[in-house]
């Protein structure tokens, strides 16, 4: 999953809001061997005030309308490759939703934890698939005070009933996605220890993606302050994440990732 920001706060300074590069940066990305492509208006950062809905949709929505016609100049890397790829939206807020419906997504990555049945609901509307991830408070909010006495225990309760949640509000358990919320709401020895024992979250039917590129943790574990200077980091956790079972990778540096999985496949 290719990592592709409408916005110019994202942690990792890689994203613009301009539609057209965007579009082209689509069909790169599909070259460097992404699957997915996760679009976003607006950058999760919490020292950052939230934009608009009508600003967010503003950004993102273009995009939306434009994809599949970029995607007939896009050329794969690989004859294994999901092509086209499919498109994910990187948002939390029902009005956004709604304003992308009519445009279409395949994915929708949602940040919110998923409070109550709403973005469920929408996504059931398009037959689009949903990714849920694990997180704690309100999206947009510092978070860094959260402790729990396990770590493991608290993500297999929570995916739980979340996952009854959308199966209630009309989505088929095939199109469910766990995201375990790398860095949100979770101190270092956490992450860690999702690591560790991601095999416990992988084997409970859902595909599990694991979005681990240049994330804080790896910065605190090899003291490196730049993102964009943490992709080897990066690829050590794409490894470990297949080795335990994650399905999906979600990175800023797809090449890397490609030649990893691809190496760790032979490997296999």
């Amino acid at each position: 999953m290719g990592i592709l920001n409408i916005n110019d706060d994202s942690f990792s300074s890689d994203g613009k809001i301009d539609t057209d590069w965007a579009l082209c940066r689509a069909v790169e990305m599909v070259a460097e061997g992404a699957d997915i492509i996760d679009v976003g208006g607006e950058s999760a950062r919490t020292n950052r005030k939230a934009i608009s809905e009508e600003e967010e949709i503003r950004r993102v929505r273009p995009f939306l309308e434009g994809f599949q016609n970029i995607m007939n100049t896009a050329v794969p890397r690989d004859g294994d490759q999901l092509f086209p790829p499919l498109l994910s939206l990187n948002t939390w807020r029902p009005r956004v939703i709604e304003g992308s419906l009519e445009a279409g997504f395949d994915i929708l990555n949602d940040m919110s934890a998923l409070p109550d049945a709403t973005n469920a609901r929408l996504c059931a509307m398009i037959g689009a698939a949903l990714l849920i991830m694990h997180s704690h408070g309100e999206p947009k909010m510092r978070h860094t005070h959260v402790t729990y006495p396990d770590i493991i225990s608290e993500l297999l309760e929570f995916f739980e009933q979340k996952a009854s949640l959308a199966i209630e509000a009309g989505i088929h358990r095939d199109s469910l996605i766990l995201d375990p919320g790398i860095d949100f709401a979770k101190q270092v020895d956490d992450n860690l220890r999702i690591f560790r024992e991601l095999g416990r979250l992988t084997s409970q039917r859902f595909p599990v993606l694991l979005p681990v590129s240049r994330k804080s943790v790896i910065g605190r574990v090899l003291g490196i302050e730049k993102p964009a200077d943490r992709d080897a980091g990066t690829i050590a956790c794409i490894v470990a994440g297949m080795l335990r079972g994650a399905s999906i990778f979600r990175v800023h540096d797809i090449s890397a990732a490609w030649f990893a999985i691809r190496s760790v496949e032979a490997l296999r």
